[in-house]
């Protein structure tokens, strides 16, 4: 197998800048934060919510799939809006929330580890990416 092409590495890690920039927003304060915090739960969210779709896509394509690679495809994406539900309420909303999904997101490349998708390059890739983004989470929801 090809390892990844340095366009989607490059591309991968630029996945990494809305984070940052809500980390940025959440640490200057203000007015600003409040917006930040939910931006980057969301888009914790999406990306944990496209990491499912990616597993449901590759539970239909490949052969020889474990049974539980739909149920781990679903899973994100109602995680996701579990996790929304308190702020949908009024309450106290998204520390807790985003530590969990932050947490969740660093833990992904264990599914792909499982269904034994690892093309060359891949899982260092998706590791990278994961606690990039899992640790961005983290760090957000504990301070904001």
């Amino acid at each position: 197998m090809n390892p990844i092409p340095p366009n989607a590495r490059l591309l991968g890690l630029a996945g990494l800048l809305p984070q940052l920039a809500a980390l940025l927003a959440v640490l200057k304060g203000g007015p600003a934060a409040w917006t930040a915090l939910g931006l980057a739960y969301g888009y914790a969210a999406l990306i944990f919510s496209f990491l499912g779709g990616i597993w449901w896509g590759i539970g239909l394509s490949l052969p020889q799939m474990p049974r539980w690679i739909f149920i781990a495809a679903v899973t994100p994406s109602l995680i996701a809006l579990a996790l929304w539900f308190p702020w949908m309420m009024g309450w106290s909303w998204p520390g807790p929330e985003l530590v969990t999904l932050g947490l969740l997101l660093a833990a992904s490349p264990l599914v792909d580890r499982a269904i034994g998708f690892a093309p060359a390059g891949w899982m260092r890739l998706r590791w990278q990416l994961s606690l990039g983004l899992g640790g961005l989470s983290v760090l957000i929801g504990l301070i904001g």
